[in-house]
C-alpha cells in the first residue's frame, strides 16, 4: 500500500461533500460507512425525496466539470464520480426510482436488512434501534408513495417481482418474523435494557411489522393488478441498467455469444474434473458421489460459521505472507450467519474506523442444515481473502491516497465482483483448490456465472435460446438455470427471480472477471520477465472501486 500522505485537492472536496451530502439524504449509506450520527433515522424514500437527490446530484456533476484535476488520483474521481451521477440522472429520467421493486436489492429490502448491521453493544446503541424502528413506518409510506406515482404513470415492476416481495414483507411481518425477533434479543452486551427502552423497541417493532404488513397489501391490492406482465425489460434499460453495474459500455450481443462459449468450456472442464473424482463418472456421478462423503459434511449452522472463520482466517495469514500487502487493520474478518433465512451469501465492508469489520453473512434457507465443504470453499475465497474482503478492506484502509467516497462507496458490481470471480481462478492458480473436488466446486459456480450471462441477456433482450429457434421466456430461464447448477429448486428459483428482476447485474461478474483476467494478460506481455504479479494486484487494488473503462484505462496507463 502506499504511505506517503497525499495533499487533498479541490476535487476531492467535492467528493468529500458529496459524501456529507449523501449521508444526509440517505443514512442508509452512513450506516454501512460507519456514520453513526444518523443511525436514528431514514431518509426519504417518497418521490420529494428522490427529487433532492437528483438534484443534489446534479449541482455535484457542475462542480466536477468546472475543476481541473492535478494528478492521475483527481482524473480518476472525477471521470468516476461525474459517471456515476450521470447514470443516476439518466435512470430518474428513465423512471426506474418509480418501479424499483425486486427480490433482493430494492427498498422493500434496504429498510429491513439496515438492522442486520447497526450497533448493538451499549444502551445508546439500542436507542439509535429503537428511533430507527419508529421512524420505519414514514420511509415505507414514503416508499409506497413513489410505487403509487409508478402506477399513475405506467412505470411498474413485473408481477413475478410483486409477488415475491410480497411474501417477503408476509414474513418480515409475521408475529414471529424479523422484527418480533430483533425486539425479544435486544441487549447490550454488558447488560439489560433499561424498561422504558425494551418498552419502547418493543412497541416499534410492532409498529414496524405493521408497515411491512401494509406494504404487502399494497402490493396485493393496488401494484400487482397492474404490474408489467412481462419479465423482460428490453434493450433501452437493459443497456443502462448494464453501464450502471459494469462503468463500461460492452457490446451486448457479441456478449452473449462469449457467454454461451464460456460456458460451453465451463462444462468441459467440470467434465474433465469428474473423471479425476471418478473415473468415468458424469459431472452428476462425481457430484453424487462427493455428496456422499461424509467427511466433506458440516452440520449445522454452528459448524458452518466455525469452519468459515477459519478457513478465512488461514487465507489472510498464508497470503498475507506471500502473495499480497494486507494491512494489520483488514486482517480480521467476522464470518456471520445471517439472521434472515432468504439464501444467499453477501459481504458489507467495515466501517471507516474499523470498529467494525468486514463481515462475510451467510442467509441460510430454512431447513437447509447440511453443508458440503468441496462445494462452499471457493465461496468463502470469493466472499473473504483474497476476493472481496482484501478488496473493499484495503480501499478503505487506503485514506493516505483516496477520499471517503473513493475508499467507501465508489465502484461497480463489475469490479468487485469481477475481482472475486478473478481471485477464485487466482486460488486454483496459488495451489488452494488442488483437491479435485474443491475445483470441481469452484466451477460449479464459474459454470452458474456463465450460464447467468446467456440467461440474463437472453431474457432482456428477447434473444433466441441456444441451439433453438424460439425467443427466451421466464420457464425457459428456470429449467436452463436448473440444467446449469447442482442446487436445489428453492435455490434455482430464488437465483432466476433475481435476475428477472435486477437486470444487468448478473452477468456483472463474468464481465468483470474478463476484463480482470484480459489486464493481467496485458501486463504480462508487456513487462516480460519483469512482470511481477503481487505488484499488479497492488497496483490494481490501490484504486479503490472503479468502473471497468476506468480501471482498464487506469491500469494501461502505468
Amino acid at each position: 500500500m502506499t504511505a506517503e500522505q497525499r495533499t487533498p485537492t479541490p476535487i476531492d472536496a467535492i467528493a468529500e461533500s458529496w459524501v456529507d451530502t449523501l449521508v444526509d439524504i440517505d443514512p442508509l449509506v452512513g450506516t454501512y460507512i460507519g456514520r453513526d450520527e444518523v443511525n436514528d433515522r431514514f431518509g426519504d424514500f417518497s418521490p420529494a425525496g428522490h427529487e433532492r437527490f437528483i438534484d443534489e446530484a446534479r449541482k455535484v456533476i457542475a462542480a466536477l466539470d468546472a475543476a481541473e484535476p492535478v494528478d492521475d488520483v483527481d482524473t480518476v474521481t472525477r471521470t468516476d464520480l461525474r459517471a456515476e451521477l450521470a447514470l443516476e440522472v439518466e435512470s430518474a429520467d428513465a423512471g426506474l426510482h418509480l418501479r424499483d421493486l425486486n427480490v433482493i436489492a430494492s427498498p422493500a429490502q434496504g429498510i429491513r436488512e439496515i438492522f442486520d448491521i447497526m450497533p448493538t453493544a451499549t444502551v445508546g446503541d439500542w436507542e439509535n434501534v429503537s428511533s430507527r424502528l419508529h421512524a420505519l413506518p414514514e420511509a415505507m409510506s414514503g416508499y409506497i408513495e413513489t410505487l403509487r406515482l409508478g402506477i399513475q404513470r405506467g412505470i411498474t415492476p413485473a408481477k413475478r417481482q410483486v409477488a415475491e416481495v410480497f411474501e417477503q414483507a408476509k414474513r418480515y411481518s409475521a408475529k414471529d418474523g424479523f422484527f418480533a425477533h430483533l425486539a425479544a434479543t435486544a441487549g447490550p452486551a454488558d447488560g439489560q435494557l433499561p424498561a422504558s427502552l425494551a418498552s419502547d423497541l418493543n412497541h416499534n417493532a410492532g409498529q414496524a411489522a405493521v408497515a411491512y404488513q401494509e406494504l404487502a397489501d399494497f402490493l396485493a391490492h393496488e401494484l400487482e393488478p397492474v404490474a408489467r406482465t412481462a419479465d423482460a425489460v428490453g434493450r433501452d434499460i437493459y443497456e443502462l441498467q448494464s453501464r450502471r453495474f459494469l462503468g463500461a459500455t460492452i457490446d451486448l450481443d457479441e456478449t452473449y455469444e462469449w457467454g454461451i462459449e464460456e460456458l460451453r468450456t465451463m462444462v468441459e472442464e467440470q467434465e474433465s474434473i469428474a473423471r479425476e473424482i471418478k473415473p468415468g463418472a458424469t459431472v452428476e456421478e462425481a457430484i453424487a458421489f462427493l455428496e456422499n462423503d461424509q467427511s466433506r459434511k458440516l452440520h449445522g449452522t454452528d459448524a458452518l460459521q466455525k469452519w468459515m472463520q477459519q478457513t478465512s482466517d488461514r487465507a489472510v495469514a498464508e497470503l498475507g505472507r506471500t502473495h499480497f500487502d494486507i494491512p494489520e487493520e483488514i486482517r480480521t474478518i467476522e464470518c456471520m450467519i445471517a439472521p434472515t433465512q432468504e439464501g444467499g451469501i453477501y459481504y458489507t465492508g467495515p466501517t471507516d474506523d474499523f470498529s467494525r469489520p468486514g463481515r462475510m453473512w451467510w442467509s441460510v434457507p430454512e431447513g437447509v442444515t447440511e453443508f458440503d465443504t468441496w462445494r462452499e470453499l471457493t465461496t468463502v475465497y470469493h466472499e473473504g481473502v483474497p476476493g472481496h474482503h482484501l478488496q473493499i478492506g484495503q480501499a478503505v484502509y487506503n485514506r493516505a491516497k483516496l477520499n471517503t467516497w473513493r475508499r467507501q462507496l465508489a465502484g461497480t458490481s463489475g469490479h468487485a465482483e469481477g475481482w472475486a470471480l478473478y481471485a477464485e481462478r487466482l486460488m486454483e492458480q496459488l495451489g488452494y483448490l488442488d483437491d479435485p473436488a474443491d475445483r470441481l466446486g469452484m466451477l460449479d459456480g464459474q459454470r452458474m456465472r456463465a450460464a447467468r450471462v446467456v440467461l440474463d441477456i437472453g431474457v432482456h433482450l428477447g434473444k433466441k435460446v441456444p441451439g433453438g429457434d424460439t425467443v427466451w421466456t421466464a420457464d425457459d430461464a428456470f429449467a436452463f438455470m436448473g440444467r446449469n447448477v447442482n442446487m436445489n429448486e428453492g435455490f434455482v428459483r430464488f437465483e432466476v427471480n433475481r435476475y428477472l428482476g435486477w437486470p444487468g447485474q448478473a452477468p456483472s461478474y463474468k464481465v468483470g472477471q474478463r476484463l480482470w483476467e484480459q489486464l493481467r494478460a496485458d501486463a504480462e506481455r508487456r513487462e516480460g520477465n519483469s512482470f511481477d504479479l503481487k505488484a499488479f494486484h497492488r497496483r490494481a487494488l490501490d484504486l479503490g472501486g472503479v468502473g471497468l473503462d476506468t480501471l482498464k484505462h487506469a491500469l494501461l496507463a502505468d
